[in-house]
């Protein structure tokens, strides 16, 4: 199962510098959760059995080769790089033992995100199911466990474009802003034992203005008198301790507290224990920051984002997190880090994570990098392509219009329109504890786009700590807490149609530059402006700051997202190759450029 010799990367188009630094004994070893973390856990990922099978046929006994999880199955690193169509099921198959320290505990089986659907058997008896590729689902598997080894099968079906299901720009033929399907397991894959009694959940509540942290935990399982306890760290030392009973929540008195914002990423760190008869039962470590988005005037009476209760200019980048050899999967830890990383040092404070979910661990770097970000949700419904004859005109302005026709966007089906509500709930559990997010995007260019307001005011009780665009770029309904603008193809202008509503340029740019040895394909490119040599783009992109955006900021506009950070496949408008190879403009002349004060 562990035999180096048994995988190399699949011949691909480029790879990136990180991908020779895989071991596949040793894949992306990091504990998956940063924010509730436990000592104990096996890390699952390395090399699998796999086998591509009609998708009415039952558990194979024949598996054709090898597969390194958690890289998608059309991706190099994968070492198999073939496509799944929507017809064939991906079989997957591994052994494991259970330590003997684990047999009088619980076992949890944790998948960080597996596109689409997951059927999972422990022992040839099934465990159970989960669909939807972008979020992390747990099974508790303790009672298939058996002495000795065990062996864990998990099917995947993936019907990509063709279905209707929120996938984002995968398409089963990629082109232009549309890329090469993710299908299978993409995160991480991992064992974990807990108690009998143990924390399944924690939310994370920071108040600045009344000085405090609020803790509402889950436990599963719960019998007899249990307390929970929490202990809020500065460094090494501890600040504050609080006990309640369970289904109390706690509230930590953090008095004077020192702010997380992108200039000062300050971060607290956390324990919360389970207590019974004084032992502890359970233990997980933490963190959290303290810090509030909103939205309110400045002292001149126009609407702007906050940040802390004082106007910040968020000035972003779109970011696709798709990569050369790993597509959805960054092929280590490093690479992760390194995207936002240079995003920061490029001067951006905020990055708008376009259709994607990460993995946690991205999310934890921007928490402790410091970067704000925009978290889009993952977009379905009906093809995009049937939209493209609206794309170019509406793109140069902004455009309002009912987004009722459930049947024109592919959402005709209730089953359909509740698969995505289920989603989007599910994106915002798993990501709200994440200190650095600070709005949600619910839909974006009207790409599956219904009932757009309604959406937008649910996510608005259900998550009153952060701010929502409802519907960025275009069809907008006059809801949420910005008026979002795409604006490409000519100057940027001053939104208009505000509704009491800050103003924001959600995409512009897309100025775009071949990087030969570094492409996708030389052959084929994609963006929207076009220049020759780094010193025309550093001009121009130049002039689009200087000239279009900062006369626009005392007149209203409180943050921008330029397009973007990275080339993805044919699309050649990133500031930096898609392999990470090279940055197109200056690094010391992007910060002063990006550097924009209100």
């Amino acid at each position: 199962m562990n035999d180096n010799s048994k995988w190399k990367p699949a011949q691909g188009n480029i790879l990136t510098r990180w991908a020779g630094e895989i071991d596949p004994c040793n894949v992306l070893p990091e504990y998956p959760r940063p924010q509730m973390k436990r000592n104990n856990w096996m890390n699952l990922n390395g090399l699998w059995d796999y086998v591509i099978k009609p998708d009415k046929e039952d558990i194979p006994s024949d598996f054709e080769g090898k597969i390194l999880v958690p890289y998608p199955l059309e991706s190099s690193l994968s070492g198999v790089k073939k496509s799944l169509l929507p017809k064939e099921k991906l079989w997957y198959r591994r052994s494991f033992t259970v330590c003997d320290k684990w047999k009088k505990d619980r076992l949890l089986l944790h998948f960080g995100a597996v596109d689409w659907k997951a059927e999972v058997w422990i022992n040839n008896l099934k465990v159970g199911e989960h669909t939807g590729g972008y979020y992390p689902f747990t099974f508790e598997i303790t009672e298939f466990i058996k002495e000795g080894e065990n062996e864990v099968v998990v099917s995947v079906w993936d019907p990509t474009d063709t279905y209707g299901q929120e996938r984002g720009k995968q398409v089963l033929k990629p082109k232009g802003m549309f890329y090469t399907p993710v299908s299978g397991i993409w995160q991480t894959v991992w064992i974990e034992p807990v108690p009998k009694n143990y924390i399944k959940s924690i939310k994370l509540i920071p108040d600045i203005d009344n000085e405090e942290l609020s803790v509402e935990v889950e436990v599963d399982a719960a019998d007899g008198e249990i307390h929970i306890e929490a202990s809020a760290y500065e460094g090494n030392k501890e600040i504050i301790i609080d006990r309640h009973s369970m289904g109390e929540t706690l509230k930590l008195k953090i008095s004077s507290p020192k702010l997380w914002s992108p200039d000062s990423p300050f971060l607290y760190d956390l324990k919360i224990r389970l207590i019974k008869d004084a032992a502890v039962i359970d233990e997980i470590t933490s963190y959290f920051g303290m810090r509030k988005f909103s939205i309110g005037e400045d002292n001149i009476g126009i609407k702007r984002l906050l940040l802390n209760n004082l106007p910040l200019f968020q000035n972003g980048v779109l970011d696709q997190g798709y990569w050369p050899d790993g597509l959805y999967t960054t092929p280590t830890d490093d690479a992760l880090k390194y995207d936002v990383e240079t995003a920061k040092r490029l001067g951006f404070n905020m990055i708008r994570k376009h259709i994607k979910v990460e993995p946690l661990r991205w999310y934890y770097h921007c928490d402790k990098l410091g970067i704000i970000v925009w978290q889009d949700m993952i977009n379905g419904g009906g093809s995009i392509e049937k939209l493209r004859h609206l794309l170019i005109p509406n793109l140069a302005r902004g455009v309002s219009f009912e987004d009722t026709s459930h049947k024109k966007y592919g959402r005709h089906k209730q089953s359909n329109r509740d698969n995505y509500k289920k989603e989007l709930k599910e994106m915002i559990d798993g990501l709200y504890n994440t200190v650095s997010i600070g709005l949600w995007v619910p839909f974006n260019e009207a790409w599956g786009q219904f009932d757009a307001s309604e959406i937008s005011k649910w996510v608005k009780e259900y998550d009153p700590t952060r701010l929502v665009d409802h519907a960025s770029g275009w069809y907008d309904q006059g809801s949420g807490d910005i008026k979002s603008v795409h604006i490409y193809f000519c100057k940027l202008y001053m939104p208009k149609k505000l509704k009491n509503r800050a103003a924001a340029i959600t995409e512009y740019g897309g100025y775009s530059l071949l990087e030969k040895g570094h492409v996708w394909r030389e052959d084929k490119e994609y963006g929207y402006k076009h220049f020759e040599t780094r010193e025309e783009l550093k001009n121009a992109y130049t002039s689009l700051i200087n000239s279009q955006l900062r006369p626009l900021v005392p007149r209203g506009v409180s943050a921008a997202v330029f397009t973007q950070l990275t080339d993805v496949e044919t699309e050649i408008n990133g500031i930096i190759t898609y392999d990470r190879e090279v940055v197109k403009i200056d690094p010391e002349i992007m910060k002063e450029l990006n550097t924009i004060k209100l």
